[in-house]
Formats: structure tokens, sequence, C-alpha cells
């Protein structure tokens, strides 16, 4: 008989071990399937939740495991998948007492249908517990950063302590925690066989095992969702960064427009004032507009509004018969969205680099058109061309010449990524055609931000 129950129990002991190992491949295979959901990771990464908020974060950690009960009865060697106790207390230190104890209660609904009377009452419990552990922690980061490793734990414990020495840490707390609900667990297991249900061992070693791999679940749980918080917060970080970035480049083409506009004031103030009068109000006009709008992104209609009014202020300087301008607009593509001040740079590139220098001056020919999802700008003129002396940078195709140039290239870049292409033919002696391709943006609500958001989606 005992030559019988040898192997029988070793098999059990076996069975156990493989069931805790299924158990941990659970529970990151859930946990890693929750976090795919954007709207399960809004409601798990906020800091203040509505309680119907808290209801619906029970509802996404509750449901599966609830399932994953409800299976164990119908496939009896299934036990890998009742992970109620470790979604139960990760619930509660995550969502708060509320959310705990709901969870614990849907949860254990299944093992009530069951028989395991015992089970919802124990899930409640653990949801309190937790909960209340969550409001007596005063950095929220010490949930986030829990590991199951204690002697890790208690290293950062006496590191934390050795210049003010406190006595409750919540990490250590947290893991005591586990430990006694398990324990209390393990005890209801022993005396109401029927009432709940908990792998259990008389082999001390896979005892400890199960023990650990309860504190591990959780561990591994939050490590997963922390690591998704860490990518959330860095793509935040860079996003404000853009957008940082975005401001200055804005700012830098303001003072630069305005110097040169000045400059041009202040070369006809001595022999011809009334034109540098006109000149002085027509630059009022346009900076009034900048002040006056705080927009990253208009509609090219109004782009090419406000290049009418600088406009007049250059033919005024060079003379309407030696300055021309061509229009060549699509009016579709008046409607597209633009960042703010993109031709300007453009089309004083043609005009001081291009046309200044000319004796019989020049034209100007601005178009627009679509072609399929890209919008096509082009700002032609027939200058002197760009010779290869002034040429300051030339990558992938794109020349450009002095500041403004400079600054339309780089604000493509930090607001499209590669989406969008600027570049220059320039043939010395015959002028300098610009084009700009770029994706089409159809919001008046159009910011970098959202460009943003969609090219982070768009890479992963």
């Amino acid at each position: 008989m005992e030559l019988l129950q040898f192997p029988l129990a070793a098999m059990d002991q076996k069975l156990i071990l493989v069931n805790l190992l299924l158990k941990l491949g659970v529970a990151a295979a859930v946990s890693s399937t929750l976090v795919r959901s954007l709207e399960f990771k809004k409601l798990l990464f906020r800091e203040q939740r509505s309680t119907r908020q808290k209801l619906y974060l029970m509802l996404w950690f509750g449901i599966p495991i609830a399932l994953a009960v409800w299976i164990r009865f119908i496939q009896k060697t299934f036990l890998a998948g009742d992970l109620t106790l470790e979604t139960t207390l990760l619930l509660g230190v995550i969502g708060g007492r509320l959310a705990g104890a709901s969870g614990g209660v849907l949860m254990g609904l299944p093992a009530l249908l069951h028989g395991e009377w015992a089970t919802m009452p124990f899930n409640v419990l653990c949801g309190l517990v937790a909960g209340q552990l969550r409001t007596l922690t005063l950095d929220k980061d010490d949930i986030w950063s829990f590991s199951p490793f204690i002697d890790l734990s208690i290293y950062r414990w006496i590191r934390r302590n050795l210049p003010k020495p406190r006595l409750f840490d919540w990490q250590i707390m947290f893991f005591v925690t586990i430990v006694a609900l398990r324990f209390i667990h393990s005890q209801i297991r022993h005396f109401f066989p029927s009432a709940t249900f908990s792998l259990e061992s008389l082999n001390p070693w896979v005892e400890l095992a199960i023990y650990a791999t309860s504190i591990i679940v959780i561990g591994t749980e939050l490590k997963i969702f922390n690591g998704v918080r860490i990518q959330i917060k860095l793509e935040e970080q860079e996003r404000l960064l853009l957008q940082a970035r975005m401001v200055a480049l804005q700012n830098q083409i303001n003072p630069h427009f305005l110097f040169n506009t000045l400059n041009s004031v202040s070369s006809l103030v001595r022999f011809d004032p009334d034109t540098a009068r006109e000149l002085i109000i027509k630059l009022a006009t346009i900076l009034r507009r900048l002040l006056n709008s705080s927009d990253s992104f208009v509609p090219l209609r109004e782009e090419v509004e406000f290049i009418d009014n600088y406009l007049d202020i250059e033919v005024v300087r060079f003379g309407r018969d030696k300055l021309r301008v061509i229009k060549e607009l699509d009016p579709e593509s008046l409607e597209v969205m633009v960042p703010a001040m993109l031709l300007q740079p453009l089309v004083e590139n043609s005009i001081k680099h291009g046309l200044s220098s000319k004796v019989e001056g020049g034209s100007i020919h601005l178009r627009s058109r679509l072609s399929a999802d890209l919008l096509i700008i082009e700002v032609e003129d027939d200058g002197v061309g760009i010779s290869a002396s002034h040429s300051v940078e030339r990558e992938n195709g794109l020349v450009g010449t002095g500041i403004g140039m400079a600054n339309v290239a780089e604000r493509l870049k930090v607001l499209y990524g590669d989406t969008a292409l600027m570049t220059i033919d320039s043939h010395e002696g015959k002028g300098t055609l610009v084009r700009l391709r770029m994706p089409i943006l159809e919001e008046r609500s159009a910011r970098p931000a959202a460009l943003y958001e969609e090219r982070s989606n768009t890479r992963r």
C-alpha cells in the first residue's frame, strides 16, 4: 500500500509545481493582454478615480479571472487560472477599497455558486486590506515599484532609513500582508476543505513555492504595468519636448522676420519717409496678427493671406513692376492645416537671395495642390539661384540658405518626422524651386501633440 501511495504523492507534488508555473504564465499573459487596451491604461494609471471608474477597473480585472474560476469547475485539471487571491490584492492596492472589495465579490461569485461559500467573504477581506494599504502609502510610486524579492526590499528600507529612521515601509508591509493573507487562506482550506479552493502541500518546500508564487504573480503583474507606465511617461515627456522645441522654432522665426523688415524700413526712412510710413503701417498689421494668434497650425488660406500682407511690404520696397507674384492655388488645398509661418521664410528667401540682386526684378510663383493623401506646396522664383558657396546644408537632397529655410526644414522634421519632405531644386542664373510635401490635416484643432501621437501609433 505504501509503495502505491508514494508515487501518487510524488505525482501530486509535480502537478502542483506545474500548476504554479502555469499560474505565472497565466498572470503574465492576462496582464500583458490587458495593457494593450487604451481604455484600460487610462483607468489603470489615473491617480484619482471616480466611483464609476473604479468599478470599470474592477470589471477589467475581475471578468477574466471570474471566467478562469468558472473554467476550473468545468475542467477539473486546469487549476492555474484561479488567480483570485492575487488579483483581489492587486486590485485593492491599485484601485482602493471599493475596487478591491467589489472585485472580490465578482471573482468569488462562480465559487459561491459551486458551494465554495468562504471564497467571497475572504476575497472581500483581501480587497479591503489591500485598499487600506493603498491609503497608507505616501508615495504611490511605491506600489508600482513593489518587488517580490524581500531581500531587495529590506536593502531599500535600510538605505531609506539610514538618514531619517522610520519604522513603516510600505513595500515590506505589502509583502507581509500577502504572506499573512495567504496563510489565512490556507487555514480556511485546512479546516473547511470544501469552503474554498487553494493549492496546498504537505511538503514544506512545495508549500514555500506556493507562497512564493502568490508574491511573484503580484510582483510580475505590477512590473508589467509599471513598464507600460514608464513608457507612457517617456512618451509624454517626448511629446512635451517636441512642443517646447516647436515653440522655440516658432519664436525664432518671428524675430527674424521682424529684424529683416525693420532693416527695410530703416533703409527708406531718410530718402522716402512716406514709403517708410506705409511700411510701418503694414508691419503693424502683420504684428497684430502674430500677437493675436497662438495657433501652431492654421489653414493654408490664412497662411496665404499672411503672405499677401508680407508681400505688400516687399512690393513697396521693390516696386510693383519689379516684383510679380503669380498664385496657382487649388481651392481644396486652402482648407488643409499647415504649420503657422511656414511660407513666409520661403517667400522671403526667394526675394532676398533670388530676386533682390536682379536689376530687372522677377516673379514668384506660389502653387498648392492635393495629391493622394499629401499636400504639395511650391514656391518658385526666376532669380539668380543658389550658388554652391551659399549652400549651408545638404542632407537627403535638402539644401537651405540662412536661418529661415533651416527653420522650415527643422519644423517639418519635428512635426511630421519622415512623413514630410522638403526639397530645393536650384539652378544658378535660372531660379529656385522649393517644394514641400506633407500629410493632409483638415482639423483646425490640429496640434503638435496630435501629430506626435499619430507618429507614435505608426511606430507601434
